[in-house]
């Protein structure tokens, strides 16, 4: 980075810790309120903060290069979210509040048994510990392709200030912080926007832009094909989608913990209505940012590889002629793409339809070429690097951001990714810490502790999950894209989680055994499908969710583990 990015980058930060030490001022909190947050926190501090624990750097980093690899159609994700929100609102929120809880687990204590509590809390911990490995990885990434660190050193780097940030600030601090961490986040991605699409030919206007990116498949949006083996679609979105938001925004302590800060209940509802309404938009700007640098390399050869430091391996290795010649095609067939492009979008402009058919048709075939020499040089790296990963969606957005932005806005969007991986990664270390010590620790061995043992707890504990995540944070190389294995890690257990929590709800009659021996089965089950067949993974959320309350409810009738009360 230049001079100027690290002025941009540093000032950022500064400003930001500067207002999180300003708001947490004279905030000498017992114990207690470190774990609860303080509960005087206004609606937008609440819905801005959900938005940023959900919103981490591999949003930034990986959803662009998913729009960039697979079009819009990711956004269907989210389309069962806001209804989710209203289900929250309505049905469980009040519950909690009504119990003054600390995490969602103590519900199921209050409903089922202790170890239907130490269940739910367990699931939690463990995919919730994993992802956030995967989230200290992703920034990690960034900052390794910008600055030439080593990664390991780098996630080790990252993982240490998230960790010692997570505990000096606690739940409060990092909810205040959060705020405006997201107005820098999203302000960074549409100054993107807008300077990318600058950045096109004079003659490509944005709406040029879109029917380039449409010719090529990728304003798919939405999908209407019922499909259990695709994963994104409206019928996975809605149902799948509704399910998974359902249980990581009523049940994951990552985000239940943000709103029960809140000064009071229609506080809390409020940043949670906020969110559903703002998440799609935000999330399609995010995906349409990734379209855009698509369309821009059309009109410009991007690089054979987008991972840098692989690419420079391969060029040092005994298969460096290989891939030299490879990358000789890949110039003449990206130049041969930029013409028919240009053909494209001047018979669009001349709305002659039958050019602008040929045109369509060319940039097909051509882009069709293209990626069989990216598989080339795929095969090409495993031979010069053995063992290698080659998938490099993750690399689109941040190699475009250093090759062709202008200073100022490289620091500004490695500040973007930063901020998502403090807020993100800091709210996940928060609640792991805070499920620990209150539904495993303090329940189960020191019901009688003293608040400044609690106090110490909840931080060793919170340094502890940071220990696990920064060793899991080893591992994420080895993964596909990181917005799916993140969503993938999450629907493989939220199903059982959001069933149990469902049929304490809804289900009066069903009681501890029934529920507990449901949820176990349910979870095998979930696994099972994971490891042995091709469903799309939001499918999981209702798998999971549906068999915890039909085999509960199964139980229940044949008398095992019937509630009598």
């Amino acid at each position: 980075m230049h001079a100027l990015d690290w002025a941009v980058l540093l000032a950022t930060t500064l400003l930001i810790i500067g207002y999180g030490l300003y708001k947490s001022r004279g905030a000498a909190l017992s114990g207690e309120q470190h774990l609860r947050g303080g509960g005087d926190l206004p609606w937008h501090t609440i819905g801005l903060s959900v938005m940023a624990t959900q919103a981490s750097a591999i949003t930034f980093l990986s959803v662009p290069g998913q729009a960039y690899e697979d079009g819009l159609r990711f956004v269907q994700f989210y389309f069962g979210l806001p209804l989710a929100m209203v289900v929250i609102c309505a049905f469980i929120l009040p519950r909690y509040y009504g119990l003054r809880v600390i995490t969602a687990y103590e519900y199921l204590e209050s409903r089922f048994d202790t170890k239907t509590r130490v269940l739910g809390a367990l699931l939690f911990l463990v995919q919730r510990g994993l992802a956030a490995g995967i989230t200290i990885y992703a920034p990690a990434i960034i900052l390794s392709a910008v600055l030439g660190w080593p990664l390991e050193a780098t996630v080790v780097g990252i993982g240490s200030v998230v960790i010692l940030y997570t505990v000096t600030g606690g739940s409060r601090a990092v909810s205040q912080t959060q705020k405006q961490q997201m107005i820098v986040m999203m302000g960074g991605m549409v100054v993107a926007a807008v300077v990318i699409a600058r950045s096109l030919p004079e003659e490509v206007a944005l709406p040029d832009a879109v029917a380039v990116a449409g010719a090529l498949g990728r304003m798919n949006a939405v999908s209407f094909e019922f499909d259990l083996n695709d994963r994104y679609n409206f019928w996975s979105g809605i149902t799948g989608g509704f399910f998974l938001a359902l249980a990581y925004f009523g049940t994951d302590q990552s985000q239940v913990g943000r709103y029960l800060g809140g000064r009071s209940m229609a506080e809390s509802r409020l940043g949670l209505l906020f969110n559903g309404l703002f998440k799609i938009p935000m999330q399609f700007l995010i995906l349409f940012v990734g379209i855009l640098v698509f369309v821009f390399y059309q009109f410009a050869a991007p690089p054979l590889l987008f991972n840098a430091p692989l690419e420079r391996q391969v060029q040092q290795s005994a298969e460096a002629p290989a891939f030299s010649a490879l990358q000789t095609r890949w110039d003449a067939t990206q130049a041969e793409k930029q013409a028919a492009a240009r053909r494209f979008v001047a018979a669009r402009h001349a709305d002659d339809g039958a050019a602008q058919a040929r045109a369509a048709e060319e940039l097909r075939t051509l882009h069709a070429r293209a990626g069989t020499l990216r598989e080339e040089a795929k095969a090409t790296v495993r031979r010069a690097v053995p063992g290698a990963e080659t998938k490099d969606a993750d690399f689109v957005f941040i190699r475009f951001v250093t090759r062709w932005l202008p200073e100022g806005l490289v620091g500004l969007l490695v500040a973007v990714i930063l901020f998502a991986a403090m807020s993100s990664t800091a709210s996940e270390l928060t609640a792991l810490g805070q499920t620990t010590t209150v539904d495993l620790w303090r329940r189960l061995l020191r019901p009688e502790v003293d608040d400044r043992t609690l106090l110490l707890a909840s931080k060793g504990f919170t340094v502890f999950w940071g220990l696990v995540a920064l060793a899991f944070a080893s591992f994420a190389s080895l993964l596909d894209n990181l917005i799916q294995a993140v969503n993938i890690l999450g629907s493989i257990f939220y199903g059982t989680t959001l069933g149990v929590f469902l049929a304490g709800f809804f289900l009066r009659r069903v009681g501890a055994n029934a529920v507990f021996a449901a949820a176990v089965v349910s979870q095998a089950v979930v696994v099972a499908l994971f490891f042995g067949s091709s469903i799309g993974f939001l499918w999981y959320n209702v798998i999971g969710c549906g068999l915890v309350m039909a085999l509960a409810s199964v139980l229940a009738a044949a008398g095992f583990g019937r509630r009598t009360a």
